[in-house]
């Protein structure tokens, strides 16, 4: 298992499980977890799912990614309660994250991967 882990927060259950489905291809290696939907599973998020979610990550640090609004505010409360060390990503939802995945499946650096990151940052 890699050092860096990814963390996924949707709004929409399904996304947040599907696209482990897609980033397992680009890293296999990787510890990912996800979070979405509220505690019923309905369209918004869930701070305890997201920080369960940090917390069962395998990853001593981890590259979180994140789709909207609320779950950037709920991703951020989870990441104050955790004692992981999480880096918080503004990046295109998808791209931003299978580029991560890719990037540490090859062992780069988290300074590198970050200069990967910049073009996607969302403004």
């Amino acid at each position: 298992m890699k050092k860096l882990g990814i963390i996924l927060v949707s709004h929409v259950p399904e996304v947040a499980q599907g696209l482990p489905k897609l980033l397992i291809q680009a890293g296999p290696d990787i510890s990912l977890t996800d979070a979405g939907g509220t505690n019923d599973n309905d369209i918004g998020t869930s701070m305890e799912k997201i920080l369960a979610a940090i917390e069962e990550n395998e990853a001593s640090e981890l590259l979180a990614f994140y789709d909207i609004g609320s779950s950037k505010m709920n991703l951020e409360l989870a990441i104050d309660m955790s004692d992981k060390n999480v880096h918080l990503y503004d990046t295109a939802f998808i791209e931003g994250a299978y580029t991560a995945a890719a990037l540490i499946q090859a062992d780069a650096s988290l300074s590198e991967i970050e200069e990967q990151l910049a073009p996607l940052k969302i403004k």
